[in-house]
């Protein structure tokens, strides 16, 4: 199984997902051509992708859902609140999931998890490639962990999560409050703490990659994001990569490979 993020923060967000012959997107946040370059780039023809589940109906997350479905044939997989919630779903033909279901897609299988977020049924993905039980989770645009979440991620081996905002930056930075209390609440984004403490918990030797996602450009940098985590995870098992997800310019591939092997073989030993 590998993951690429093709960009991630209030601009766009979008990451691609593949195991076996079977390619996914998770949201798809850019215009039509922002999409094509930036999945070329990745050396991923647009006409590869299967289908695109959408977290939810916010713009950088959807802006490119039906535009490219319409040139590519992509499928498209959203709840029926976040195809209720944006207009150019409602125009599309959409395959109604749960934001609490399981389905497969090719050669993954989907879980689909309920997040705390200021939109219409919005979820969080965690996808498990059917050949080696390598699991990759996509956990952001939440203001709160819920332990339906924490439960569901705990052992993935490659966890997407977000750190959108350092508390301090936040506090200090140009946000008028009322916005800074809507990021704040359990209804907007995890902070760089938070990002943290979820990563604590979900740290074990199979965490191959971590990735932080949605950072703010306003009120958080990486190194912050990335030394904060980092300092949560010292005497855990952990021992994989950590990366902070780009705005601007895709990142990955993150790799994983034999998971469902190799943890019968620890077990084993």
């Amino acid at each position: 199984m590998s993951g690429r993020v093709l960009g991630s923060g209030s601009k766009g967000n979008s990451v691609v997902i593949e195991a076996g012959k079977t390619r996914l997107l998770i949201d798809a946040g850019f215009s039509r051509f922002g999409m094509q370059k930036r999945l070329e780039f990745m050396d991923v023809p647009p006409s590869s992708i299967e289908a695109v589940i959408v977290t939810h109906e916010h713009g950088d997350h959807v802006k490119g859902v039906a535009s490219g479905a319409k040139r590519w044939g992509w499928r498209i997989l959203a709840t029926a609140g976040t195809r209720t919630g944006c207009a150019s779903l409602a125009r599309a033909t959409v395959e109604i999931i749960s934001a609490k279901g399981k389905f497969r897609i090719g050669d993954i299988d989907i879980s689909t998890i309920a997040t705390s977020h200021d939109a219409n049924e919005p979820l969080a993905v965690v996808a498990t490639s059917r050949e080696t039980g390598a699991r990759a989770a996509i956990v952001y645009d939440l203001g709160v962990c819920t332990e339906a979440v924490l439960r569901a991620v705990h052992d993935v081996e490659i966890l997407m999560i977000e750190a959108n905002h350092d508390v301090e930056m936040l506090r200090r930075g140009p946000y008028p409050p009322v916005l800074q209390n809507r990021i704040r609440s359990r209804y907007g984004h995890l902070s760089n703490d938070d990002a943290a403490a979820v990563a604590r918990k979900c740290a074990h030797k199979g965490l191959t990659h971590l990735v932080l996602a949605h950072l703010s450009q306003k009120n958080n940098r990486p190194q912050v994001a990335l030394e904060t985590v980092r300092a949560a995870l010292d005497g855990t098992p952990f021992s994989g990569q950590i990366t902070a997800a780009s705005q601007g310019r895709p990142s990955g591939p993150f790799e994983v490979a034999g998971a469902r092997a190799a943890r019968q073989l620890e077990l084993a030993i």
